[in-house]
């Protein structure tokens, strides 16, 4: 509740205020009695009466709602007229039983007037507040949430680093092993077959197998054996520059296709 200024109208209000509390606290003495309930009826009674007249002018609401608060000021305010009706009738003065409720009740409406004169007419309405007070409490809650989403964004985040870095530690132990057991292992030797007699400090080391001699034969002869062979020119050039590796590739080629067409002719094909 903003208060740019006190309205004057809070001075009698305030005046009006402490004659009724003494009028109400002597009415119910005399009413109840000296004693220790008078005096507690008489200050519970006061205590409540200003209570709801500052409660009402801070502007508090009861389950979001307003009218709550006025409707106890008033009920204790009746409340503390009855008392006040019922102490004149009591006393037998007809002139106190009807002036009695005027303090409470002319307090009431100067305090009514005060707090209406004393509100600034740019200040946020009640219910303008009520609407910003959820907005924010709505904005509050959801902070709240983002914090707790990325906090178990973060416990996820960090669980799966974990999880990899254990993997990564185990991939790396098991490889560890791995070369260490291959370092350890024993040099595999080949064992000894019947045909090849082991190897001794007196056997003499095995010659390499010698390389195939050339060919002797004419490009010719080996063109007609190789075209019986292979089914197509170039396989039976490719056989013929394997053995002859010397000779003409081009020349091959052309000795292939003269055997072609000669073996052809003696098997009734066509070249």
């Amino acid at each position: 509740m903003h208060w740019p200024r006190v309205s004057p109208l809070v001075y009698p209000a305030a005046a009006l205020s402490a004659a009724s509390l003494a009028w109400t606290t002597w009415s119910l003495v005399d009413l109840l009695g000296t004693g220790l309930i008078g005096l507690t009826v008489a200050a519970g009674a006061d205590v409540v009466w200003a209570s709801v007249i500052a409660a009402e002018a801070r502007g508090l609401r009861v389950a979001g709602k307003r009218w709550i608060v006025t409707t106890i000021g008033w009920a204790a305010l009746l409340a503390v007229a009855g008392l006040l009706v019922w102490h004149g009738i009591r006393s037998g003065s007809v002139p106190v039983a009807a002036a009695g409720p005027l303090l409470p009740l002319g307090a009431k409406v100067v305090w009514l007037l005060a707090l209406v004169d004393g509100r600034d007419p740019a200040a946020l309405t009640d219910d303008e507040q009520a609407v910003i007070a959820r907005m924010e409490r709505g904005l509050a809650f959801e902070e709240a949430r983002h914090r707790v989403e990325m906090r178990r964004r973060e416990m996820d985040a960090e669980l799966q680093l974990a999880e990899v870095d254990v993997d990564f530690r185990i991939e790396r132990d098991r490889q560890d092993k791995g070369r260490e057991l291959a370092r350890r292992a024993p040099i595999a030797i080949a064992p000894v077959t019947p045909e090849q007699p082991p190897i001794t400090a007196s056997t003499p080391p095995i010659a390499p197998a010698p390389a195939p001699a050339p060919t002797s034969a004419s490009i010719a002869d080996l063109a007609r054996d190789h075209v019986a062979i292979h089914a197509t020119n170039l396989a039976a050039t490719e056989a013929i520059c394997s053995l002859r590796p010397d000779a003409d590739r081009p020349s091959v080629a052309a000795a292939v296709r003269r055997a072609r067409r000669n073996l052809d002719g003696r098997t009734g094909g066509y070249g």
